[in-house]
């Protein structure tokens, strides 16, 4: 991922530029914040170089005529730069959400991981405009809030507020909506993403979605990320990413 050149030209990458002189004690301008967690993903990714996790998929769907479960527990395994192997350990529930909807998020997220789309998911100000900048101070270190807006509509991308940490400018927390809606039938989705620190890299920890439809009823879908296994690149320490160099 590209910084457009360090956060000195972020304003004409779509990101509204702050006029406001910085004292030493303030907290950092939005092109500071977009800079450096651009940067900081980029060092991230690079380091990374493998991780496994045990997920739990689970559907409810409320409504007429019916109301339907499923669930799906599965094994993930990642390797840099972008395979990801999935193992359905087992599943639960209605065999029609299983097939056409919880197997089709698999599907969807290796989609995600093929060249031609994995530069156009990033969040950076290529596919983001950046439009304002929060700081909350608390006791989680998740205080820099950033309003963003996708570029152009696509199903891989969302609008809506990301939360960002002090220290490691990584994403803590998401909650948005779709760019684009998955279907004609779904009037809006809100979307509820939590990640937390698993040795030196930020991971889900859980996502939430919760959609409802056009004709009545709704349905809420949650993935818990459970019991991670990284390992770092071999090029890489655990001492650089912390740091930041």
């Amino acid at each position: 991922m590209l910084v457009c050149a360090l956060g000195i030209l972020l304003a004409p990458c779509g990101i509204r530029a702050q006029s406001k002189p910085q004292a030493a004690d303030d907290p950092l301008t939005l092109p500071q914040v977009v800079a450096k967690l651009v940067q900081r993903n980029a060092e991230r990714a690079k380091a990374l170089g493998s991780y496994k996790d045990q997920r739990v998929y689970e559907l409810s769907y409320v409504g007429l005529p019916t109301e339907l479960h499923a669930g799906m527990n599965v094994e993930m395994s990642y390797n840099a730069p972008a395979t990801k192997e999935f193992r359905v350990v087992s599943e639960s529930g209605s065999h029609w959400i299983v097939n056409h909807v919880l197997r089709r998020l698999i599907e969807t997220e290796q989609e995600a991981l093929e060249q031609a789309n994995r530069s156009g998911v990033e969040l950076n100000p290529n596919n983001y405009e950046f439009t304002a900048l929060q700081y909350e101070h608390n006791e989680t270190g998740c205080a820099y809030v950033l309003t963003v807006q996708p570029k152009v509509a696509t199903k891989f991308l969302y609008r809506g507020r990301v939360w960002v940490d002090e220290k490691d400018f990584a994403v803590c927390r998401i909650e948005a909506e779709p760019a684009k809606s998955p279907s004609f039938w779904i009037k809006k989705t809100e979307i509820h993403h939590s990640y937390h620190k698993v040795g030196d890299f930020w991971l889900p920890a859980e996502n939430q979605s919760v959609s409802n439809f056009r004709f009545d009823g709704h349905a809420t879908l949650t993935i818990k990320y459970n019991e991670y296994e990284v390992q770092a690149a071999a090029t890489r320490t655990a001492e650089n990413i912390s740091a930041g160099h």
